[in-house]
């Protein structure tokens, strides 16, 4: 009861004022490129980067991108939205998708164990008696006990799939026990590429070529690196002893699934508007390779949460976030940007970063040809100059019929200076929370105060059975919020009345 009381405090005191403030003229996505570049220009002289590519996907396509520098120091062949890059942990998003469709195709379930599919598990010793099992959805959310393994897991890309099996059968130290603590793991991610051989009858990556990468039209990604056109391969250095080195080239191995997947710019962008696209939830036809909800399913993160400040130049100043790991993305909650997914990826010779921003159908990513040299930076500030460009839209919410009907039922209340008009529409709360004599004498309150109120602006609705509102009046704003009870009909179990500060 308490969450619900500061749950209508807080949205009837501070939804409405958002929801109404007009803010100045948006700027368009080609003025504010300068800025853009500069902040990315910034990052590879600072990080001492040959190459790199970033691009925004907005509105279902690749709305702005751009290549600077080259992507090998040997021909100084430029960087261009063609150019090829390793993305390194970025491709976990591929295999947690990939999990998740075998999932619905009714191949594995996330609650059985692992060892089910990788029976070398079998033989593992866990940490404790009592320790649960490795489950599928374990692996997927980073949670299966497995050590933290970045530098040591980044080498292992060419490990092949016997001395995998040798290593798996082999067991490892544990962490800590399964379930109890998020702990990121590469291993894990591996298992999972061998969930997917073992369960779909087919070689991971041509999994996930059948099921993801050819029906988004990627045809110029794969795993297999070193085999890329070499007009197009951006070559992985390391910046040590104030030069580059080029790093060794690994070819595509066992711990593909956690780090191996390459692509340009041009193929990674029809990869982030498909997950885009699946937000909202609507009626439109499912015609993606995934299905929408399961897209969605991704960005669910588990309990093991965290607090965290904002990637880039205004984490410092801006309100923490609320950090978990989803499946394949990290994923937040930032109070100026709304639900964020995230991912980097670190490899020897590569860095990269992408963020989406699914309330607002915009994701941002950068490629990078040097070692560890993540981008995120760069792309989140790029995230914030959108939101303060007013480039960030948000769709609107639809008002539902039971919404509107409560508010005109609402609106009607406040002129009578009493909640008459209300009868027959109040959930069996609303009474015993407020009597019909203290709603009389709040109404004249705020009637004497502001007078009448002959118009009102858009309603702006928090979902189907909950809306924010604003009334003009003779002498002020009255501010509301309406919460409707999980009944058929709806019925008003809350409203919320105060006079605008403004």
């Amino acid at each position: 009861m308490r969450l619900i009381s500061a749950f209508l405090m807080a949205s009837a005191l501070v939804a409405p004022t958002l929801a109404f403030a007009q803010g100045p003229a948006p700027k368009t996505l080609d003025q504010l490129a300068p800025e853009i570049d500069a902040l990315f220009a910034k990052y590879q002289a600072e990080a001492h980067v040959p190459g790199l590519v970033y691009g925004i996907v907005k509105d279902g396509r690749l709305a702005y991108v751009k290549g600077a520098g080259v992507q090998n120091i040997a021909d100084k062949s430029p960087v261009t939205p063609d150019s090829l890059f390793r993305i390194a942990s970025m491709t976990k998003a591929f295999t947690a998708l990939a999990i998740l469709k075998l999932r619905d195709d009714g191949k594995l379930r996330l609650d059985d164990l692992a060892e089910q599919y990788v029976p070398e598990m079998k033989g593992w010793t866990y940490p404790t008696k009592d320790s649960p099992r490795i489950r599928v959805r374990d692996l997927l959310q980073h949670v299966g006990g497995l050590v933290t393994d970045d530098p040591w897991g980044d080498r292992q890309q060419v490990l092949s799939q016997d001395a995998f099996t040798t290593m798996i059968a082999a067991g490892v130290p544990f962490s800590r026990v399964p379930q109890s603590q998020h702990e990121y793991s590469n291993f894990g991610y591996a298992l999972l590429g061998r969930i997917v051989t073992n369960a779909s009858g087919m070689a991971y990556t041509d999994y996930v070529r059948q099921a993801i990468l050819t029906p988004l039209g990627m045809a110029d990604s794969g795993f297999d690196a070193p085999k890329a056109p070499n007009a197009r391969y951006a070559r992985g250095y390391r910046w040590e002893n104030d030069r580059w080195s080029p790093e060794p080239e690994m070819i595509d191995g066992a711990f593909n699934a956690m780090g191996g997947l390459q692509v340009s710019a041009n193929d990674y962008a029809k990869w982030v508007a498909f997950l885009l696209s699946a937000w909202p939830a609507r009626d439109d036809p499912d015609t993606g390779p995934v299905k929408r909800a399961t897209v969605r399913e991704m960005a669910q993160g588990l309990n093991f949460t965290s607090v965290a400040s904002r990637i880039g130049s205004t984490g410092a100043d801006a309100c923490k976030q609320s950090l978990a790991y989803g499946m394949g993305w990290r994923v937040a909650q930032d109070c100026d940007l709304g639900l964020t997914m995230a991912h980097g990826g670190g490899y020897p010779g590569y860095g990269s970063h992408v963020m989406l921003m699914p309330d607002h159908g915009v994701g941002i990513f950068a490629l990078a040809n040097r070692t560890y040299a993540g981008p995120s930076g760069p792309a989140w500030d790029t995230a914030v100059a959108m939101e303060g460009a007013g480039l960030l839209e948000s769709p609107a919410v639809p008002v539902s019929p039971a919404v509107a009907e409560a508010f005109a039922a609402a609106r009607a209340a406040y002129a009578a200076g009493n909640i008459g008009p209300l009868e027959g529409r109040l959930a069996m709360n609303f009474l015993m929370d407020r009597s019909a004599a203290n709603w009389a004498a709040e109404l004249a309150l705020l009637k004497e105060r502001l007078g009448a109120c002959p118009d009102a602006e858009p309603l702006a609705p928090l979902g189907a059975l909950s809306t924010a509102f604003r009334l003009n009046c003779e002498k002020g704003k009255l501010d509301g919020m309406l919460l409707l009870a999980p009944t058929t009909p709806a019925t008003i179990q809350a409203l919320r009345l105060r006079a605008a500060s403004e």
